[in-house]
């Protein structure tokens, strides 16, 4: 388990809610890539038992803890520019090589932040057209060379807008490429017959769900609805 320091992260509740239910998604022995932002936090999730590789783009290969205050490496950064660690074995190499693991299908899977995902499984996670932009990076790589693409984001804008879609408004990252979908409300899947709900966050209900998702959705007969804890 990659633990951070204490006090480290501060995540609002349904932050944490996505987080954790993403980290079930990794497997022991698996190459991970996790993206910036949120997907960051899901190393600090990883339960003990399981052995990952971290992989970020920028050439690294063997992602630790984040620093302790006072103890950070300028020279060790992620792909969001954050001070890292390594583990033992870590393995350093340049982007070009970086990228030639992800294009060539060897990141066994991507978690990835999203700011628009459609019904048909298209992302939109790179850029808000007006807003300034230092570059794509390296998610249109990803979604198109992992095994398998995760996307955790909430379900909600900032006005209250569902960003679960019919049609993706913003540019969009890749078209039909995303396999999982978490929010702080529910868990979707895409498959060829469509969007399907598998499962619902913890106290959230099927007529919550429906109400927040402009997406059209199916719904598993094996649906988990989580209860509310007491």
């Amino acid at each position: 388990m990659l633990n951070l320091p204490k006090g480290a992260v501060n995540m609002k509740d349904t932050r944490l809610t996505i987080v954790k239910r993403a980290a079930q998604e990794i497997k022991d022995g698996m190459y991970v890539n996790l993206g910036i932002g949120m997907p960051t936090l899901v190393a600090n999730e990883i339960p003990a038992d399981i052995n990952v590789l971290l992989q970020s783009e920028n050439g690294l290969l063997g992602i630790g803890p984040y620093p302790i205050a006072g103890q950070e490496d300028p020279d060790l950064i992620n792909a969001g520019k954050e001070t890292i660690t390594t583990v033992p074995g870590a393995s350093f190499f340049d982007s070009a090589e970086s990228f030639a693991m992800i294009r060539g299908g060897h990141i066994d899977i991507s978690i990835l932040g999203g700011m628009e995902v459609s019904e048909n499984g298209d992302l939109a996670n790179w850029m808000i057209p007006g807003k300034m932009v230092k570059g794509m990076g390296g998610a249109m790589d990803l979604v198109h060379g992992s095994k398998r693409v995760i996307v955790i984001m909430e379900h909600v804008n900032k006005q209250g807008k569902s960003k679960v879609k019919k049609v993706c408004s913003l540019p969009l990252t890749g078209q039909r490429v995303v396999d999982r979908l978490i929010t702080d409300l529910a868990v979707f899947d895409f498959t060829p017959e469509g969007m399907i709900l598998i499962e619902t966050q913890e106290g959230v209900s099927l007529e919550e769900v429906k109400a927040k998702t402009d997406a059209s959705f199916m719904i598993s007969p094996s649906l988990i609805l989580v209860e509310q804890v007491k």
